[in-house]
C-alpha cells in the first residue's frame, strides 16, 4: 500500500497543483494525507474529484491556518474513529495485506506553547485501541538538534517532552529516505 502524507501549505496554489498532479500520477498512492491545506471543505472536496479520490475526511481551515484532509482509493477500507482540527484517525481495512490497522495523520501545534495540549492529544489517542498503528504527519518538533538547520537551537527540554510522548506512546521514528531536511527557515 502506498500512502501520501504531505504539509502542503495551501493546496489551492496552482503550482502546488502542478506538482501535486505529477507526484500523483507517477507514486499512485491509495491513500493521501495533506496537512495546512489552508483551504475550506468545498475547495477540498473539488481538488478529492479533480485528483479522481471518491473517499475523503476534511477538516477545513480556520482562515488562512490549519487544514486536514484524508481521501482514499476504493481498494482501501476506512472506518472513520475520531477527528479534530489537529488529527485525523481512522481504522484501516486492507484486502491486500489481509490485515486491520490504525492510522493516525497528525498535526501538531505550530506554537510552542499548544506543543503540551499536542502531546496530551497524542497519549489520548494511544490507549484508544490495540492494533498496529502508524502515525504520519508533522509534529511540528523535532527529536534532536542535529534534525534543525539555521535560525535559533531549539531548547532541550522541549524535544526531550517530544521523544518521551512518542516513548509513551510506543512510537518511533522510523527515519527517512531521500532528502534529509525537507524544508529550512529561520526558526
Amino acid at each position: 500500500m502506498k500512502i501520501l502524507c504531505w504539509n502542503i501549505r495551501s493546496l489551492g496554489n496552482p503550482r502546488v497543483m502542478r506538482t501535486l498532479q505529477n507526484v500523483l500520477k507517477l507514486y499512485k498512492p491509495q491513500l493521501v494525507f495533506f496537512m495546512e491545506t489552508k483551504i475550506n471543505k468545498n475547495k477540498m472536496e473539488s481538488v478529492k474529484r479533480r485528483y479522481s479520490f471518491i473517499n475523503g475526511i476534511k477538516v477545513g481551515a480556520e482562515g488562512s491556518k490549519g487544514g486536514l484532509c484524508l481521501v482514499w482509493k476504493d481498494e482501501v477500507d476506512i472506518i472513520l474513529q475520531s477527528f479534530s482540527i489537529n488529527f485525523i484517525d481512522v481504522m484501516v481495512k486492507s484486502e491486500e495485506l489481509q490485515l486491520e490497522w490504525r492510522f493516525t495523520r497528525f498535526y501538531g501545534s505550530p506554537y510552542a506553547n499548544g506543543r503540551i495540549d499536542s502531546w496530551n492529544e497524542l497519549r489520548r489517542l494511544s490507549t484508544l485501541f490495540y492494533l498496529p498503528w502508524l502515525v504520519c504527519g508533522d509534529f511540528n518538533e523535532i527529536l534532536y538538534a542535529s534534525e534543525k538547520k539555521g535560525g535559533l537551537p531549539r531548547e532541550e527540554k522541549r524535544m526531550k517532552q517530544f521523544r518521551e510522548t512518542l516513548s509513551e506512546c510506543g512510537l518511533y521514528d522510523v527515519g527517512f529516505s531521500r532528502l534529509w531536511l525537507t524544508w529550512e527557515r529561520e526558526n
